[in-house]
């Protein structure tokens, strides 16, 4: 089944509904990328397990730069190279792959896999996963195009602003670095630099797949915050914060402000509650709402989906982000779907 005509339709749903009955298998993923879902959808229908469609279709994403937030050549970090975070879970083993600003690889959604078949260990991060890339098979190659360059040096010739600095000299807010601590004083920052927390800089992808048998798969790709600290991984490739996949129950997966969100696991908590027989859309809100009780007005979002196929998603309204938009795709829908933050 195809998308109806060249645009999908968009349907929009109210931030408290049950957003489906039931339908196997399914393909549900963070934000409006049509060709991600279409890759994991066409994976499934040709034999493909749902590791393999979460794979496909996050990769799909990698080779496109959706948004520029994904794969690479987007979002550099403060001395210019882009780098990736990724991870993919089996609902059936709980086993977990991930990568941590991982470097000059690009498919690092199936490095990510890799780890999880061909190690005893769920995460690798930095220059060492990129060496146990290269081993695996992968080509290395530079992430870094002409974009990314430019979008560096316009940050350096507005003296390195905004960044995520604080408690430091010079004053991060007027200067580059290097910076050194200071004593005694405490940043009145609770959050993230707003200049750099917004709707288009947060496009994680994040894919929920549940095939005709029942077995779930969850997984994630991202290149990160714009400008981010060196060394810097953040909720995606982290269990339970940017996914979550039990196939005896459903799974959940995330796109927003990873520093603030992972110190909730909301992925893992979404999960949980459908544990307790909350809806998917339910789900999704109160794990929402549990951040906001710390931080009303954080950017971010959950997809969810349980066992039988019912999905739904939610969304924290913050500056730029009203409502979310998301793709799902079963045997009976193939729509780009919406729905108001809370």
């Amino acid at each position: 089944m195809g998308f109806p005509g060249s645009v999908p339709l968009i349907l929009l749903l109210s931030a408290c509904c049950v957003l489906a009955a039931a339908q196997l298998p399914l393909v549900i993923n963070t934000w409006p990328y049509h060709d991600a879902v279409q890759r994991a959808w066409d994976t499934l229908q040709s034999g493909g397990s749902a590791l393999d469609a979460v794979e496909k279709g996050c990769s799909q994403c990698e080779v496109d730069q959706c948004r520029g937030t994904v794969g690479y050549g987007g979002n550099p970090d403060e001395h210019g190279e882009t780098t990736l975070d990724a991870m993919i879970m089996n609902g059936n083993t709980i086993e977990v792959g991930g990568v941590g600003q991982i470097r000059r690889i690009k498919s690092a959604i199936s490095v990510a896999r890799a780890v999880m078949e061909h190690s005893s260990h769920s995460l690798l991060v930095g220059e060492s996963a990129s060496i146990f890339a290269q081993n695996m098979g992968f080509l290395s190659e530079d992430l870094t195009t002409n974009k990314s360059l430019s979008m560096h040096a316009e940050w350096l010739s507005k003296k390195c602003q905004p960044n995520f600095w604080k408690n430091v000299f010079p004053d991060a807010a007027t200067s580059c670095g290097p910076y050194q601590p200071v004593k005694g004083i405490r940043s009145k920052k609770r959050g993230m630099p707003a200049e750099l927390i917004n709707v288009h800089s947060h496009d994680t992808i994040g894919m929920i797949v549940i095939d005709e048998s029942g077995s779930i798969a969850a997984g994630t790709s991202t290149n990160g915050l714009t400008h981010k600290i060196p060394g810097r991984v953040g909720d995606s490739p982290i269990a339970g914060a940017g996914a979550y996949a039990d196939s005896t129950v459903g799974a959940a997966a995330a796109t927003g402000v990873g520093d603030i969100m992972m110190r909730f696991l909301p992925s893992y908590q979404a999960v949980e509650y459908m544990r307790m027989g909350t809806e998917p859309a339910t789900a999704c809100q109160k794990a929402i709402t549990r951040i906001q009780m710390y931080y009303p007005q954080f950017f971010g979002a959950l997809i969810c989906a349980n066992r039988t196929g019912g999905y739904g998603a939610a969304c924290s309204k913050s500056p730029g982000l009203d409502q979310f938009h998301f793709m799902v795709y079963n045997p009976l829908t193939a729509l780009e779907q919406v729905v108001n933050c809370i």
